[in-house]
């Protein structure tokens, strides 16, 4: 046999060398689970999508840190909708069509969630929404689960804490899109069962500035209270305006507010603010044997050790999502069809945002322990009791 030169051997072993980088990344994308997020990174609702995508982030890493799922790391596809349908529906088709992402978790908002849906449903893909209205899971969509808390415990919580004390009368002012209608119909439609009458319901649009007619309009029909249903930065102008106007009466505000972000906006309008929140805001005010409290504490200081931000309940929403679908992934060998199944099956699961108990009829898994009852007391969160 003729020997080999060493020029050729090395060119054989550069050339073997050379082949392997090219394969090596292929394999190691075979090798990994894909999964998207969708969030409203920029734009009105960045107070909604930035954590979430920075806490999907966060997690996945800390997942791969501990060995993946099934001995396979975690792959995250991230796209920002600006809380834009039409662009939260694009980038579900390239999730699905180009990048093949065996699951989802967003979008952020409720208009974005109920636009992007159908696609999802279509492809049969598993959907973890972050965001709060009522359509999003009811009526039960078989791919379709969602993480924040609804908008019917919300209700309830408000109401209940009214009911207390003696709080009959309420106007009601909500944001012209999907989540304050869900929230207008709940108020509506749970008003009766507390004892409560809604006496004036007025809306905004979610880019309005100024909605001192509005309130002028509730305040003349005499109610013991209003409620505001919207997110940012509708609430906080709603809570300048009742200031400006010298409303003396409580202001309850929607869980949509739930974060630093609604105190910066309303400034000192926001003092005696009252609202339903996940246990986040108050985790340091918990009970010891509150069993969100070492997940939330947990959460808390690995979102501000990695970020140097303080966090808000929305991330939350992610972060849970992807803890859920991670347990959901393993064992499945991938199959989108059994990963379904075992979210659905998710049970006595300890998140940022409750407990959750997914089932056949309930694909938010959550109940009203969800919430507690906060007020903003000079720039920062109270537990009310």
């Amino acid at each position: 046999m003729k020997k080999m030169s060493i020029k050729t051997v090395l060119l054989s072993a550069t050339l073997c060398f050379t082949i392997s980088l090219l394969i090596l990344p292929r394999a190691w994308a075979e090798s990994t689970w894909k999964i998207g997020g969708i969030f409203a990174v920029t734009g009105p609702a960045s107070f909604l999508g930035d954590p979430e995508k920075k806490s999907m982030e966060m997690i996945v890493e800390t997942i791969n840190k501990n060995g993946g799922i099934d001995g396979r790391p975690l792959e995250a596809v991230i796209y920002d909708t600006e809380a834009d349908p039409t662009k939260a529906v694009m980038a579900v088709s390239k999730l699905i069509n180009r990048d093949k992402v065996m699951a989802i978790i967003g979008p952020s908002t409720t208009p974005t969630s109920l636009a992007v849906i159908p696609g999802a449903q279509r492809a049969g893909i598993p959907l973890i929404s972050c965001a709060a209205g009522n359509g999003i899971t009811q009526p039960i969509k078989p791919w379709i689960f969602k993480t924040a808390q609804s908008d019917i415990h919300a209700v309830a919580a408000i109401y209940n804490h009214m009911k207390k004390i003696g709080h009959t009368k309420v106007g009601i002012i909500t944001v012209s899109n999907a989540f304050g209608e869900s929230g207008k119909e709940q108020l509506e439609s749970q008003a009766p069962d507390f004892g409560i009458t809604v006496v004036r319901a007025e809306n905004f649009g979610a880019k309005d500035t100024d909605m001192t007619a509005q309130l002028t309009k509730i305040r003349g029909e005499k109610p013991d209270a209003i409620v505001c249903w919207g997110t940012n930065p509708g609430p906080a102008v709603v809570s300048r305006n009742a200031r400006q106007l010298n409303i003396d009466i409580p202001l309850y505000q929607s869980h949509g507010v739930a974060s630093p972000k609604f105190i910066d906006l309303a400034g000192e309008a926001a003092e005696g603010i009252l609202l339903p929140t996940g246990k986040i805001l108050v985790a340091d005010l918990l009970p010891d044997d509150d069993p969100q409290k070492p997940v939330l504490k947990t959460y808390i200081r690995q979102f501000q050790e990695k970020y140097n931000s303080p966090v808000s309940g929305f991330g939350g929403y992610a972060y849970d999502g992807v803890r859920i679908l991670a347990d959901a992934i393993k064992g499945t060998g991938g199959d989108l069809a059994k990963i379904r199944e075992k979210i659905e099956s998710t049970r006595d699961h300890v998140g940022v945002s409750g407990t959750f108990n997914f089932s056949p009829e309930d694909h938010n898994g959550l109940d009203p322990s969800a919430f507690v009852m906060v007020r903003i007391e000079n720039g920062t969160w109270k537990l009310v009791e």
